[in-house]
């Protein structure tokens, strides 16, 4: 990913809190020689057994994934010793109407983290289970209303046969925070108010980051 300086992560710690809230990825991994790339969204999670802290530039954390094992991507992993993991975080429009300066050009606040990897085939039945399990657990803790994945366990033993698991070893990671900082500050104190009283969540959420920007 090409990150001008200026949008580079403003704090390292940007990077973690990003993938642990957004984790849905688009994961990526080359084919066999002539072959398409594949790519397929999936949830990944921190690994539940290991007992490394995630550093600020996320390189040793260990991360896990699941996909559908009818998906020729997962056969794919096979041959592929890297992958990426994309995640996207919160991202809006920006109308230069916001800017009240002219000229002026439309633009894209976003963030982003890409995460390359060694990946590594989960073979064991009950370790994909113990995958699914803990991917549901943190998911629901995070997103969901409380449900209780005990009456569940027996179903996912029968599905588990069908998912794929993987492990992958971060080996390096890079952030973009596209946040305005090419603007004068008047001019992005302007883009912030405007996201902040949007009724878009995720616009609230990018001027909620704007305004956590050094210098501001």
């Amino acid at each position: 990913m090409f990150v001008p300086s200026l949008y580079r992560e403003p704090d390292a710690s940007w990077m973690a809190d990003l993938v642990r809230a957004n984790p849905l990825a688009l994961a990526v991994s080359n084919g066999n020689p002539g072959e398409s790339p594949f790519a397929t969204h999936l949830p990944v999670i921190g690994c539940p057994e290991s007992t490394v802290e995630w550093p600020a530039d996320l390189v040793g954390a260990m991360l896990v994934g699941h996909m559908n094992r009818a998906n020729p991507h997962w056969r794919a992993l096979d041959a592929a010793k890297v992958i990426l993991l994309t995640f996207t975080g919160p991202h809006a429009y920006v109308s230069p109407a916001v800017y009240d300066t002219t000229p002026a050009a439309p633009t894209w606040n976003f963030t982003s983290v890409h995460v390359r990897g060694l990946v590594e085939k989960i073979d064991s039945g009950e370790d994909t289970l113990g995958v699914v399990a803990a991917t549901a657990l943190a998911l629901e803790g995070r997103f969901g209303i409380g449900w209780d994945q005990s009456g569940s366990v027996d179903y996912f033993r029968k599905i588990v046969p069908a998912v794929g698991a993987f492990r992958v070893t971060v080996t390096s990671a890079e952030g973009m925070f596209k946040l305005s900082q090419e603007q004068p500050a008047e001019v992005r104190e302007r883009v912030r108010r405007s996201f902040s009283g949007s009724g878009c969540g995720r616009y609230r959420e990018v001027a909620e980051l704007m305004g956590q920007l050094p210098g501001r």
